[in-house]
């Protein structure tokens, strides 16, 4: 069964303050907000809590011992790493699906593809991007979505996946790209919290701390160009090289 498309008129989804009466919200935006819940929930089956992103070796290693030291990795890791990298191939991944330009994202999913700097984290993106495809296309299929797929040589990473199958779908860019951070985030707090270990409440506060920088992330991800990828994280690199070696493991990356 086919899911119909969400109209463009939900484009205001998560942006007004205007007061609503029980029952008002429109019947696009809830579908909308619907999808993006279901799809970006740790309980969606694309494997994310197996991987930790590097972590677990900064953990072994020293780099990350307690709330603030993780707060001030992720922190890196959104602004000047893999956070902001996966952010603007969500964008681009979305606005060629959305013009319906399957050229372009099929040359965006090739970069995207060769962007990462590690043999783990290829495996990582590459198996949650095959997965949420497999998934959307089984249970979440939308028109247009198959031939835009068909029409990539590279398997889609995470972050394409997601702005493809959001496009499809009709759900609006902005809230589409801020719930795939916080999830990202999320998923890399669930990893340390087992790791070094944190309690519930630590594990909050760290999540509290980088909505700041989730904003920002997002924000800037908005509106850069492919020439501004790059990233400034060496160290967080150097954690997902020296994982694959690491002698005693929990986490897949």
């Amino acid at each position: 069964m086919t899911i119909p498309t969400i109209t463009t008129a939900t484009s205001m989804l998560m942006t007004t303050n205007e007061p609503v009466g029980a029952g008002t919200l429109a019947e696009g935006e809830a579908a909308a907000l619907y999808r993006l819940m279901t799809w970006l929930s740790p309980a969606f089956p694309v494997g994310g809590f197996s991987y930790s992103s590097g972590i677990e070796w900064a953990v072994e290693a020293g780099d990350v011992t307690d709330v603030a030291s993780l707060t001030d990795w992720l922190d890196a890791m959104l602004g000047d790493g893999s956070g902001f990298c996966d952010a603007t191939f969500l964008v681009h991944a979305y606005r060629a699906a959305e013009a319906d330009e399957p050229a372009a994202l099929s040359e965006l999913a090739e970069l995207a593809a060769a962007f990462v700097p590690s043999r783990e984290r290829q495996l990582e993106t590459t198996s949650q991007g095959r997965a949420f495809i497999e998934i959307a296309r089984a249970a979440w299929d939308a028109d247009g979505l198959d031939a835009m797929v068909a029409a990539c040589r590279n398997p889609l990473v995470y972050p394409v996946a997601v702005g493809v199958v959001a496009a499809m779908h009709g759900v609006p860019l902005a809230p589409t790209l801020h719930a795939f951070l916080h999830a990202l985030v999320s998923n890399w707090i669930s990893a340390a919290s087992r790791l070094i270990p944190l309690g519930q409440t630590d594990s909050q506060r760290a999540l509290v701390q980088l909505e700041t920088a989730v904003a920002a992330t997002a924000h800037r991800a908005l509106s850069a160009a492919l020439d501004d990828l790059g990233g400034a994280t060496f160290r967080a690199d150097l954690a997902s090289l020296r994982h694959e070696t690491q002698y005693t493991r929990l986490f897949r990356s």
